[in-house]
């Protein structure tokens, strides 16, 4: 796949404001990859709503052990990450979420994300590694993090997930999160 130009992102923390914005991007982004996984009639159903209530609870709180930063892009919400602080002891923090709007993959904001994830990770928990899960059906993210120097670790039995499903999910792990820092032409992929 070829990468699209760039498309100028800025990222911010997010806000209890972006709650709606986030669980949009979430779902919609949960129904696209996540089938086979996730049940249908959760992903058809009541997902946005889940993650609606979700993101309106996680932004309201604050929370000294996650930080959640959104991409901006002409002042709209088009992407997200959530990272968790101290989540495994050998691995350090934890990329709970990052996602990007469809029409926008392939244009750099994934790649500013994962940037601003390691980045927190530095200034909040110096010396910490970082690390991720991702299904292993998701072939589109599995290589978007391989490039960026993400380790496969392991293997693991991922659920049950909403609906009841479970499925294979790959650990990726960057002991060292300043690569993730670098800029795109020193990036591969």
């Amino acid at each position: 796949m070829r990468r699209q130009q760039p498309v100028g992102a800025t990222c911010r923390a997010a806000t209890v404001d972006d709650a709606e914005a986030v669980a949009a991007v979430h779902a919609d982004s949960w129904r696209r990859n996540y089938r086979g996984a996730y049940s249908d009639a959760y992903l058809d159903g009541p997902v946005f709503e889940e993650r609606s209530a979700l993101w309106h609870e996680r932004l309201a709180a604050a929370d000294a052990t996650a930080r959640t930063v959104v991409a901006e892009v002409d002042g709209a919400v088009v992407g997200f990450t959530h990272v968790i602080f101290d989540r495994d002891p050998s691995l350090g923090a934890l990329v709970e979420n990052l996602h990007v709007t469809h029409g926008l993959k392939g244009h750099g904001i994934g790649t500013v994300l994962m940037a601003e994830a390691a980045r927190v990770v530095a200034t909040e928990r110096p010396g910490s590694g970082l690390y991720l899960t991702v299904l292993e059906q998701n072939t589109a993210a599995r290589r978007f993090y391989a490039a960026r120097g993400g380790a496969w670790v392991e293997t693991r039995m991922g659920g049950p997930f909403p609906g009841g499903g479970r499925a294979p999910v790959l650990v990726m792990s960057w002991p060292e999160p300043s690569v993730l820092m670098a800029g795109p032409s020193e990036l591969t992929g």
